[in-house]
């Protein structure tokens, strides 16, 4: 294997050589492509097989198709080829002159004459390059050419013989010279976290990416419109605060050498947008990224793009109805219906969705009535019945919002507002008029995800500068997601805000939901990954272990150091090779990895094993790998093992792992078995 990827490696190294041969004998001539700075684009391949669709039916308008009824082959096939001149004719006398530009994907050479294909932002189209047309010199040239050369083409459109509309080029351009290799075309780009690195070539090779992209854009451009229409006005807040408030999140922070002040990023869009209310503008909405220094897996990213709107002289009531009319224009506009499917599930928004209480929810999913619970302590003793772990700092309200979590989440799979949560989770919002342990507040959740979050604005000065004590007390107790006060916004408060709507969307999680993608990253167009050659444990492990290096491309060997590594002894008790023979070991691919919900150890992979049903296996490993490292990987399992309960969930094989130990230390250093890329899903291991 090591002597295969040697030779690959020697190939592409030497493929890398030739271009950039190529590149110096084109400036040696005069011919440096780098130089030309502007190129005349008039179309786009999919704009131009559309003008030639149409000005095709009109031209030949009323022309029958070639009858070749009662004709043998020979006569069949003349008349055909006959018919074929004559329509060329008439569509020549009358050409579409275009001029397009783009990446070519795809080069023949047939003597005299060649095709190409040009992929631009629409699409692609077929190329005819003619020596007699373009000349002895640009045609020795493009010959020359590689693949993932960027070309500008100048000529008319015209319908092969074959159906395809394509481009008879006049004027072949080299705009730029592609000294790298792109991937094989027929297997594209498959590597799962070289796509997210490298995501310029994952939008070259995979066109689904790039239509994911556009598609996100155009929700955005949606939203825009929607609340355009609706007198919502668009402003930028800060994203460098000395108080990153408005919602539970650990935020990242750093330092302003100017002012030598200490700031963070902010981890919501909130206090300033309501800021705004107070100053007068009545409706207002951002769409921007926030920072929240958390882990990462399907769902998560610490840099994501929020949206927050708020408006005057409404109540979260108005924020549900708000909500349910931008979702159906959004998926209207986008998708071009109300019903959306993913992973099998659909999701029909053009029905009125449900409105449920928290409350009402756990009582329903879990069959718990949280009205005949009276404290903290009962609360806790039914939490640790239903094996609910909390804290100690936890409250009856916090003890609810566990509950809801656990059994009720995984069920909202059409859209759903969960109304009235309590207090204690909800420290900038509204109580309910005569049942102060809950508050005016929603989640709206699809396909089992929370959507967005919002609230009938707390306005009172008083009671919020009480909410914020509290949450200064739970920080003083541990909790790092915990808010702080924000004196200017107490004050802005006090000055008098009107009573509020607001509400707070996912974007990337919309994205998500409409373009069908698995995970987050697939909607970002460069998501947060792990630094090449870090160290898995480097924020764990000794900063004394030097961080191994190593480069995507592998050009030099890595050397590793196993001059500190402790291993257990070998089992002395030998295992008759029939008992062995008996387990199941297969080659499996990771589809998907999540952590589990208040485990501190487990992580949730969702398995590719060659059966076309997924496998769920559980695995204790989360101290040494973070979820999105996983994902893409071939990993080896025992399929054969008997399903065990884990947390509730039910795991199904185990998957192999290389433990040892560091001499002198009890640490303990733990390595998944991943193999070549190149197996397939369900191999068996013999």
């Amino acid at each position: 294997m090591a002597g295969q990827k040697n030779g690959q490696e020697q190939d592409i190294n030497q493929l890398r050589k030739v271009r950039r041969e190529k590149l110096a004998n084109l400036q040696e001539a005069g011919k440096d492509p780098f130089q030309i700075t502007k190129y005349d684009q008039t179309h786009h391949s999919l704009e131009v097989k559309e003008l030639y669709n149409a000005h095709e039916a009109e031209l030949l308008a009323g022309r029958a198709a070639v009858n070749t009824e009662g004709m043998d082959e020979q006569e069949a096939k003349q008349a055909v080829n006959d018919d074929y001149n004559e329509r060329r004719e008439i569509m020549d006398a009358s050409p579409i002159h275009v001029s397009i530009a783009g990446r070519m994907m795809f080069k023949r050479v047939m003597g005299k004459a060649s095709f190409c294909n040009i992929q631009d932002l629409d699409g692609s189209i077929q190329v005819y390059v003619a020596r007699d047309v373009i000349g002895t010199d640009a045609y020795a040239d493009f010959k020359k050419s590689d693949i993932g050369d960027i070309y500008g083409v100048k000529g008319y459109a015209f319908r092969t013989k074959t159906g395809e509309v394509s481009i008879h080029a006049e004027e072949m351009t080299l705009l730029s010279k592609s000294l790298q290799i792109l991937p094989e075309k027929f297997h594209g780009m498959t590597n799962t976290d070289l796509r997210y690195r490298q995501r310029y070539v994952d939008l070259i090779m995979n066109p689904e990416s790039k239509d994911v992209f556009i598609k996100r854009s155009k929700i955005i451009s949606a939203i825009r419109r929607f609340l355009g229409d609706q007198g919502f006005l668009e402003v930028e807040t800060p994203i460098l605060t000395s108080n990153a408030g408005g919602a539970s999140a650990r935020p990242f922070e750093t330092h302003f050498n100017a002012l030598n002040e200490d700031l963070k990023l902010r981890i919501s869009l909130e206090l300033y947008l309501k800021r705004l209310i107070v100053g007068g503008m009545e409706k207002v909405y951002e769409i921007g990224r926030v920072f929240r220094n958390e882990g990462l897996d399907t769902r998560h990213n610490p840099e994501f793009t929020l949206m927050e709107l708020y408006q005057a002289y409404t109540d979260y009531n108005g924020m549900m109805d708000l909500t349910e009319n931008m979702y159906r224009y959004v998926a209207q506009e986008v998708l071009g219906t109300t019903k959306i499917v993913y992973k099998g599930i659909e999701m029909d928004l053009g029905k009125p969705f449900e409105r449920i209480t928290m409350v009402d929810a756990v009582k329903k999913y879990a069959g718990i009535d949280w009205n005949d619970v009276e404290t903290t302590e009962d609360a806790k003793k039914l939490a640790d019945e239903h094996h609910i772990e909390y804290e100690d700092r936890h409250k009856k309200g916090d003890i609810l919002s566990l509950f809801f979590e656990e059994y009720a989440e995984e069920h909202l799979l059409q859209p759903t507002f969960v109304m009235d949560h309590p207090i204690e989770i909800s420290p900038l919002t509204k109580k309910i008029p005569g049942n102060p342990e809950y508050v005016e507040r929603f989640e709206m959740f699809m396909n089992g995800w929370e959507m967005c979050n919002a609230y009938s604005e707390l306005n009172d000065p008083i009671d919020q500068a009480e909410r914020f004590a509290q949450q200064d007390a739970n920080a003083e107790a541990g909790d790092e997601e915990a808010q702080h006060t924000d004196e200017d916004f107490l004050n802005a408060l006090e000055i008098g805000m009107a009573p509020t709507g607001g509400i707070g969307y996912g974007i990337d999680r919309l994205c998500m939901l409409l373009t069908g993608a698995e995970a987050i990253r697939d909607v970002l167009l460069f998501p947060t990954m792990k630094s090449i050659g870090a160290d898995k444990q480097e924020n764990k492990a000794s900063k004394s272990n030097e961080a191994e290096k190593c480069d995507q491309i592998a050009t030099k060997e890595e050397k590793i150091d196993f001059s500190n590594v402790k291993i257990e002894p070998l089992f002395e008790e030998e295992v008759d090779f029939d008992t062995f023979s008996k387990s199941d070991f297969r080659a499996v691919k990771v589809k998907e990895c999540v952590a589990v919900p208040k485990s501190k150890k487990l992580l949730q992979f969702t398995l590719d094993d060659g059966t076309g049903i997924d496998r769920t296996i559980l695995s204790g490993i989360h101290a040494y790998y973070e979820p999105e490292e996983l994902v893409g990987k071939t990993l080896i399992a025992i399929t054969n093992l008997p399903p065990r309960a884990m947390m509730g969930i039910e795991s199904c094989g185990m998957l192999l792992s290389a433990v040892n130990n560091l001499k002198d230390s009890e640490d303990e250093e733990l390595h998944l078995v991943m193999v070549d890329n190149h197996i397939p899903a369900g191999a068996k291991l013999y």
